[in-house]
C-alpha cells in the first residue's frame, strides 16, 4: 500500500503532494484552508517510507507510478491534483499518463526547465558530475540532521535569507513539519538528507516528455511561480504559455520557491478563485 496522510475536509477529493525535503505536515496552514472546501489527501514521496532506499530511484517517472497507484488503491477516480516543486512535476506526469483521473492541475513552482537545460544537465550526469555541479546537492547531505530543541531551530533558521518571507507563526509550523522527535529525547530530521540529494540528483534529466505533451494539454491548469524564484523561470513561464496559452500562470509578489509556505492565504485565494471560476469544485 502507498503510504499517505488523510487530512481532513469532504467534498470535491484534492490531493496535494510535497516537495523534496518538505514533508506534508510542513504545509499545516494551506491545507488546512484546503479542508474547508475539500476532502484532503497526500501521498508520501518514497524518502518518506520506511525503509525505503535511495539507490533504487535513478530518475522521477516511478513517483509519478506511485501517485496513480494510490489513487487505484484508494478508489480514487476524479481528484484536483495540486504539487508543490517535485510534488507538481509527479502530479503533472501522472496527469499526462491517466488524464481522466484529474479536474484540474495546480502546480506550485514545479521544477521544470527548457530542453536546453535539460540536455546540459544530462551531460552532466552522463560524465558522471551530477553529484558535483547540482547546486543544491552538497547543502543537503551537510545539513543538520540532529537537535535538542526546536526553539533553537527557530532561531537558526529565523536567520536564513532562504526563510525570509515565511512568518514566525508559519516558520515553527515549518519546523515541527520538518523534524520528529528522536528515542531518548531531542529531534531528528523526518527527510534523510541521502534522499533529498538523491531526488536532486536523478531529476530534470527525464523531463522531455513533459515539453512534448504540454502543448496537448486539455486539463484545467494553473501555474503559480514566486516572483523570486530560482526554480520556474520567467522564460520557462513564457514558453509554457507559448506551447499551451490554455495554461494560467500567475506569479505572487516577494514570493520565492517556496511559495506555499510563505504565503498560504494568498496561495489558497487564488487556487480557490481558479477553481471556482471553472466551476471544479
Amino acid at each position: 500500500m502507498i503510504p499517505f496522510v488523510a487530512l481532513g475536509g469532504d467534498n470535491t477529493p484534492l490531493h496535494f503532494l510535497h516537495a523534496n525535503g518538505y514533508p506534508p505536515n510542513c504545509y499545516g496552514p494551506l491545507l488546512k484552508r484546503f479542508a474547508t472546501k475539500h476532502q484532503i489527501l497526500g501521498m508520501l514521496l518514497r524518502p518518506l517510507w520506511p525503509n525505503s532506499n535511495p539507490s533504487e530511484v535513478r530518475d522521477w517517472h516511478p513517483f509519478s507510478q506511485d501517485l496513480l497507484r494510490l489513487f487505484d488503491e484508494r478508489r480514487i477516480d476524479s481528484a484536483v491534483g495540486v504539487g508543490h516543486s517535485i510534488g507538481a512535476i509527479v502530479t503533472l506526469r501522472a496527469a499526462i499518463n491517466q488524464p481522466a483521473r484529474f479536474r484540474a492541475l495546480v502546480l506550485l513552482d514545479p521544477v521544470l526547465f527548457p530542453r536546453s537545460f535539460i540536455l546540459v544537465w544530462d551531460l552532466f550526469r552522463t560524465i558522471g558530475r551530477g553529484y558535483r555541479f547540482h547546486p543544491l546537492i552538497k547543502g543537503a547531505l551537510r545539513r543538520r540532521r540532529d537537535f535538542d530543541d526546536l526553539d533553537t531551530v527557530f532561531k537558526g533558521y529565523r536567520k536564513r535569507p532562504i526563510f525570509r518571507y515565511i512568518s514566525d507563526e508559519h516558520l515553527r509550523v515549518l519546523i515541527d513539519g520538518l523534524t520528529e522527535p528522536k528515542t531518548g529525547g531531542g529531534f531528528k530530521l523526518a527527510y534523510s538528507p541521502e534522499w533529498e540529494a538523491r531526488v536532486y540528483a536523478t531529476g530534470i534529466w527525464r523531463d522531455w516528455d513533459l515539453w512534448t505533451a504540454i502543448p496537448r494539454l486539455e486539463i484545467p491548469t494553473l501555474i503559480i511561480r514566486g516572483a523570486e524564484t530560482d526554480t520556474f523561470w520567467k522564460s520557462t513561464a513564457r514558453l509554457v504559455m507559448q506551447k499551451n496559452p490554455k495554461i494560467k500562470i500567475v506569479t505572487l509578489e516577494h514570493s520565492t520557491h517556496l511559495l506555499p509556505l510563505e504565503k498560504p492565504d494568498e496561495v489558497y485565494e487564488i487556487i480557490e478563485s481558479f477553481l471556482g471560476t471553472r466551476t471544479i469544485q
